[in-house]
């Protein structure tokens, strides 16, 4: 979700006013995605890289975030969303904000409807370090360690892969996304800053990746028949 800072640079406002603006874009893309029947959402809305904003910046993303699980909390547990935080291990995050995401994840913890993963003081590096950590401790032998065992100790290893990332405002990183689970994700980079995203944009980023051919590395039936002489 990027763009907010540009957005309210180019309306001459503070940044933070920009933070406040994406509210909109959340609970309107989280509304559109559960009416297309997605069924896993994730949102990355903090990076571990993203502590070393300016404090004040810091402390009001932190209002801010509070502010808007509390307020919408009977939302999602109405539509039957499931919540999660993946992250949110930084001593630095308030203790009232962590509490009112363990909140949320126990009012929504058996709901089936779509399972909404907000990714908050998250690395995809530092998961996977977490992982092989877990392996050690497991004392798994080496040479019986595969892609699923280790995806296995992963946060939540239920999630499945990442099948398409959108990245809004045109940028275009990962920026220490979910690294495991995107190996193979489809990506589409639309222009529009965060705080103007809505539910049409987000189902044209739907339709653009229901065009698209998953190989997989491999080659689909219908291009090995073309390839014969």
């Amino acid at each position: 979700m990027d763009g907010n800072g540009r957005w309210a640079q180019s309306r001459s406002q503070p940044r933070t006013y920009g933070h406040s603006a994406a509210e909109a874009a959340v609970i309107d893309v989280i509304e559109a995605a559960r009416s297309s029947g997605v069924r896993w959402l994730s949102l990355y809305a903090f990076s571990t890289e993203n502590w070393d904003r300016p404090g004040n910046e810091v402390e009001f993303l932190m209002r801010l975030v509070r502010r808007v699980v509390r307020k919408h909390a009977l939302f999602l547990h109405a539509r039957g969303i499931r919540c999660r935080f993946l992250g949110v291990s930084d001593p630095r995050i308030p203790p009232a904000l962590a509490r009112d995401f363990d909140d949320l994840m126990t009012l929504t913890g058996d709901n089936r409807g779509m399972t909404l993963t907000v990714a908050f003081d998250h690395g995809g590096r530092r998961d996977i370090v977490e992982a092989a950590r877990s392996l050690l401790r497991s004392k798994i032998p080496a040479d019986t360690v595969t892609e699923q065992t280790f995806a296995d100790h992963l946060p939540y290893p239920d999630t499945p892969d990442v099948d398409l990332v959108i990245r809004t405002s045109g940028e275009q990183r990962i920026s220490n996304f979910m690294l495991w689970q995107v190996a193979y994700a489809e990506w589409v980079f639309p222009p529009v800053l965060w705080p103007d995203f809505r539910a049409s944009h987000f189902l044209e980023c739907l339709h653009a990746y229901q065009q698209r051919d998953r190989r997989f590395g491999g080659v689909l039936p219908s291009e090995i028949g073309a390839s014969r002489p």
